[in-house]
């Protein structure tokens, strides 16, 4: 009630001086200050001088009739509302309604009614207070919008940064990405393993923009960490899975597939967590194999019940995989169509160039002209006839002048802990402290993890290499290794290492034991690289990356050597 009783400064132009005495009176009767003008330019100057809330103004006047007034007031207003109240005694509507397009908001035939006038402020001041209070509300949401942009544009920065900060680059890899909204729900990572292998991970989160990016940041810390210092699919898939579960509100997930892309080994391991069907495509006999989902999306399930098992695919040269988020399939027409999965089957049936299969399937979502109605990720990945051993580069906290330098250590890893760890990674790291090991880190890598793997798949679990000729025996030994791995009771494999200084470097000695029936050591050094045949490279890979290898005990224990120089 106290706004509405409000005093306002109420600007009266009327030529006529009775008029203008007696609408004085009037107005200042009801509790307003009044400011007047005889004719229209006095009208318009007071206004700029004073500033009132309210004008009262007569059609017809001399010098500047209130039309013309009218508009000049309007426009020094701006946007601040300050309603006029035309004073006429024209009746005709065409007359009246002229009145409303200079910029009245209203009019009072004379002669004055006094309750009508007081009726006509009021609601007059109400509807000012009403445009200011819009006026301001809107200005608020402007700095709040604004200030969203700027935290949104931050976070975004520094999301990308993240998220881009592996080997996306890379040549064998191709995608596209198209955000339904500023931030992508989708996300795409990947990175070099130490061991030059290539894990790539095509996630989906719920929903799309700000909230669905959420859980990105914590997903990619954990796939470039883990994948840095070593760690397969199975053990960054188990975190990852823990971390989002723990972080996420309960209605989000991230669907996902995860691949490791081994280049010494011509294979894909692959992981598909409620992602659409990626393909295997083969470049020599053109088939597609179906990478199809087998386990729930990440952050669902309680570590107890996740499943991290895996699928194992033999790769030729030129062999890609095609991944791809629900937003490519989901794309939608004029006519609600949905681009589906058959559309995509035909693109793939009527390439004939395979290096062009990729453009092929983004030109057939343009030439469909639908709409997404979530965010749109495609990736292709290659296998590449050789793959540099590319280790991420650590970053040392230490000064890097004191290290251990003479000392050994041994492990013995039994059934129970072979079934479900894998101490590449914590090797790894132990012996990058030596600091002058820590420039062969993927070399390092590579021959323990030759070793471990051939200790563990031949000598424990008795698997045969021979079983990796063609492609559905590739397949039956990873099926093997799965079953006999779970079934396993006893057998171990034993690791020493030993670190001496030899002049102004050292030199690393690895031993790797195994409880095995051993091999024939000398038919497979003798046996020359078939560089077709999916089996057998590990022993050549592994005299190729270190020094003075050799085999004894018929094949259960090996043996390999690292040099290294002080740095100058």
């Amino acid at each position: 009630m106290h706004a509405a009783l409000e005093s306002l400064t109420i600007l009266i132009a009327e030529d006529s001086a009775a008029d203008r005495m007696l609408l004085s009176s009037i107005v200042r009767r009801q509790g307003h200050e009044v400011l007047t003008a005889a004719n229209g330019a006095e009208a318009v100057e007071a206004f700029r001088q004073n500033r009132p809330q309210l004008v009262l103004m007569d059609a017809m006047m001399p010098v500047m009739d209130g039309f013309e007034a009218a508009q000049q007031i309007k426009a020094l207003a701006g946007e601040t509302l300050v309603p006029i109240i035309f004073l006429t005694s024209l009746s005709e509507s065409e007359a009246l309604a002229r009145c409303l397009e200079a910029g009245g908001d209203d009019f009072l035939a004379k002669p004055y009614n006094q309750v009508i006038l007081a009726a006509k402020i009021k609601a007059m001041d109400r509807l000012r207070r009403l445009q200011a209070t819009v006026l301001q509300q809107r200005d608020q949401i402007a700095r709040h919008h604004d200030y969203l942009l700027n935290e949104q544009r931050v976070a975004k920065a520094v999301f990308d940064k993240v998220a881009h900060s592996g080997c996306l680059n890379a040549a064998n890899i191709r995608y596209l990405q198209s955000p339904y909204a500023l931030f992508n729900g989708d996300l795409l990572l990947a990175a070099y393993t130490p061991a030059g292998d290539m894990h790539v991970l095509l996630g989906d989160f719920t929903g799309h923009g700000l909230p669905a990016a959420v859980g990105a940041m914590p997903l990619a810390e954990v796939f470039y960490g883990m994948t840095a210092k070593g760690y397969g699919l199975s053990e960054t898939l188990r975190e990852m899975n823990a971390k989002l579960k723990r972080i996420l509100p309960v209605d989000m997930f991230c669907c996902a597939t995860m691949l490791c892309l081994s280049f010494q080994s011509r294979s894909v391991e692959v992981w598909n967590g409620g992602m659409p069907d990626g393909y295997l495509h083969s470049i020599a006999t053109g088939e597609r194999t179906p990478l199809s989902a087998r386990h729930l999306p990440l952050g669902v399930l309680s570590a107890q019940t996740f499943d991290d098992s895996t699928q194992v695919f033999p790769m030729a040269e030129g062999d890609r995989v095609f991944l791809l988020s629900d937003g490519v399939i989901d794309t939608c027409d004029a006519n609600d169509q949905l681009f589906g999965v058959e559309r995509l089957q035909r693109v793939f049936s009527d390439n004939r160039e395979p290096d062009a299969l990729f453009e092929e399937i983004g030109q057939a979502l343009r030439d469909f002209g639908g709409e997404t109605r979530d965010d749109v990720s495609m990736v292709e990945i290659s296998l590449l006839e050789t793959s540099p051993l590319i280790a991420p580069t650590p970053v040392y906290s230490d000064s890097g002048q004191s290290c251990p330098l003479d000392w050994s250590v041994g492990f013995e890893f039994r059934a129970a802990t072979l079934k479900r760890f894998n101490p590449l990674p914590f090797l790894l790291q132990l012996l990058l402290e030596v600091h002058g090991l820590r420039t062969q880190s993927g070399a390092l890598y590579s021959v323990l993890a030759e070793l471990y793997s051939n200790a563990l798949e031949h000598g424990v679990l008795g698997l045969d290499s021979s079983l990796k000729r063609d492609v559905s025996g590739f397949t039956r030994y990873y099926q093997q290794r799965n079953t006999r791995l779970d079934e396993l009771q006893d057998g171990y494999v034993r690791v020493h290492l030993q670190v001496t200084p030899q002049g102004e470097g050292g030199c690393l000695v690895i031993r790797v034991e195994d409880s095995g029936k051993g091999f024939d050591v000398a038919r497979v050094l003798d046996r020359p690289v078939d560089p077709v045949r999916l089996s057998g490279r590990g022993v050549s890979l592994i005299r190729q990356l270190g020094r003075n290898a050799s085999w004894s005990d018929d094949g259960r224990s090996a043996r390999v050597e690292f040099f290294w120089e002080a740095l100058a």
